[in-house]
């Protein structure tokens, strides 16, 4: 077993975010893919608030369309903080997160 020593960085957004008329969640997800990071997630949350303290939730009988987005990469700390200038360029409201974390491979 391996272990690195790594950085995660998360991105807390609204879904309804966008850049160009494009989903931000997806341009940051193909910036990283570009950048050859070497993992990222994106989850959609059932509820929550920001900054704004506006809540956004998903409720049973109605279909909400901005509800919270949460973006996790995992990378070497170079390689996270390399490309942090253009997330930081793209990501105009909501939060980021950079937290020590370790990778364990087999």
């Amino acid at each position: 077993m391996t272990k690195n020593p790594s950085k995660k960085l998360t991105i807390y957004l609204d879904e309804t975010d966008r850049q160009g008329g494009k989903p931000l969640y997806e341009m940051l997800l193909e910036l990283l893919y570009r950048n050859k990071i070497a993992g990222a997630s994106v989850f959609r949350g059932v509820a929550g608030y920001g900054g704004d303290r506006a809540f956004h939730t998903a409720k049973i009988l109605e279909l909400s369309t901005n509800l919270p987005v949460k973006i996790e990469v995992v990378d070497t700390e170079d390689k996270i903080r390399t490309i942090l200038p253009e997330i930081r360029q793209l990501v105009t409201k909501g939060l980021i997160e950079l937290t020590d974390t370790e990778i364990i491979t087999a």
